[in-house]
């Protein structure tokens, strides 16, 4: 760090022979990081502006702040808006004015009203006069829809999977187009009402997670500054008073009865393709769709006859052992190639991509069952242990991966169970390829 009079801070960060990359404060102004050109040998030297070009601010497509110097920057949004900024920081405190958008206001534009603001703050005065706001001045503001889509992005890491990444944007993009181009901070009740009434009784599911997920992205458009009060979307103490009672009743999956399964069975060991044989693995292990589809080969013992499967594909983030019969052991060998790889999905479109989450639905479509879903037939599972077997009901349980009251009941059972539940699903496919009446 170097002082050169009253006035100028100059550091130097990285210097080549011909130019020498400085930060520079003065107590007005506060510049970012440039080039300037010979600036080691000239103390006196300007900031250098004008860094944008009329094409460059065309092809800027990059979310992010770009400068031109002397306080003037162009903001591109992940939307792909672009607007101009004025940022100047005195005596500590920063300031951000809006100069437009960048489709109504020209580079040469920003460039004069940036220059008429610095003036005004060479020579005292307020960057925007009181109640003299023009439209073009006005702080930029962040529409609904321009959060949503940057929100979504920054936590979609913690989705499931990429199914519940396009549900996120699919309802929230389809819900919420009334009021999209509202800017944030605008947003009130009576948009959100006038998205839920319509759909509240007739899609109760759908619009629960509309009201939800638009009330998260307002919270959070909160805490980053953007929106003041209370929450329009919030529930308890708002809208639960302003919309009737959903009914409660829960909508169980399509099964099959368990007496038909069969049939089914003969019927879909007929198909070909890589959907009939994973449906046929799910229905002999019980598990659910995304549970195999996600499968890969590092995770199968066929020694051992089982396949471990990570915490972070079960629904209850705790990773699950399944015992493998030797009808699911015997699909496991057919599907395997001297080829195949550790990392391959076992199920896959392609060794490296996994089956789409719907091949299994529209099989059963081809088949003629379009009246029956793929995780029924967990209810169907269920069913069979429940009327045909004695075996105990924290073993069926636990053989469908559910939550078990305790963590020490878990342990406990988990450790002694496995054996247990090894009977159970070679009885429940045995009944399932006709070799055991029900």
């Amino acid at each position: 760090m170097q002082n050169y009079g009253d006035f100028l801070k100059i550091e130097a960060r990285r210097s080549s022979p011909r130019f020498a990359c400085l930060r520079v404060q003065d107590y007005d102004h506060l510049y970012d990081w440039t080039d300037w050109a010979d600036c080691a040998s000239s103390r006196g030297a300007m900031p250098v502006r004008n860094k944008l070009s009329v094409k460059g601010v065309a092809a800027a497509k990059k979310p992010g702040v770009y400068s031109d110097g002397g306080g003037l920057y162009l903001r591109v949004r992940p939307s792909g808006s672009k607007s101009w900024l004025f940022i100047r920081t005195s005596k500590g405190l920063r300031r951000e004015l809006g100069l437009g958008s960048a489709l109504d206001v020209s580079l040469a534009l920003a460039r004069e009203r940036a220059e008429a603001l610095r003036t005004r703050a060479t020579n005292g005065l307020d960057l925007v006069p009181a109640n003299s706001l023009s439209d073009a001045e006005a702080p930029t503001t962040v529409t609904f829809e321009e959060f949503a889509k940057e929100y979504i992005r920054s936590i979609q890491g913690g989705f499931d999977n990429a199914k519940h990444r396009q549900q996120w944007q699919t309802t929230v993009a389809t819900y919420t187009a009334s009021f999209a181009r509202t800017p944030i901070d605008k947003v009130g009740r009576d948009n959100i009402l006038e998205v839920l009434r319509p759909i509240w009784l007739s899609k109760p599911e759908t619009a629960r997670r509309v009201q939800q997920r638009v009330a998260r992205i307002l919270d959070a458009a909160k805490v980053r500054g953007l929106r003041q009060g209370d929450n329009p979307a919030q529930w308890q103490g708002n809208l639960q008073l302003l919309l009737p009672r959903q009914d409660k009743s829960v909508a169980h999956h399509a099964a099959l009865p368990f007496r038909g399964l069969p049939n089914f069975m003969k019927d879909l060991a007929q198909r070909q393709g890589t959907a009939a044989r994973a449906l046929e693995f799910t229905i002999f292990t019980a598990a659910r769709s995304g549970e195999v589809l996600g499968m890969r080969w590092e995770e199968v013992d066929l020694e051992n006859r089982l396949w471990t499967v990570p915490a972070d594909r079960m629904k209850a983030r705790v990773q699950h052992e399944v015992p493998l019969d030797a009808a699911a052991t015997a699909l496991l060998r057919s599907m395997k190639t001297q080829a195949t790889m550790l990392e391959d999905f076992v199920f896959g479109a392609e060794p490296k991509k996994a089956l789409s989450n719907m091949a299994m639905t529209a099989l059963l479509r081809r088949m003629g069952r379009g009246d029956i879903t793929v995780h029924g037939f967990r209810s169907t599972f269920r069913d069979w242990a429940g009327d045909v077997t004695s075996h105990a009901r924290e073993d069926v349980e636990m053989a469908l991966a559910h939550t078990i009251a305790s963590k020490a009941e878990r342990a406990y059972r988990r450790g002694r169970s496995l054996e247990k539940r090894r009977v159970l699903m070679s009885e429940w496919a045995d009944f399932a390829n006709g070799l055991q009446r029900a």
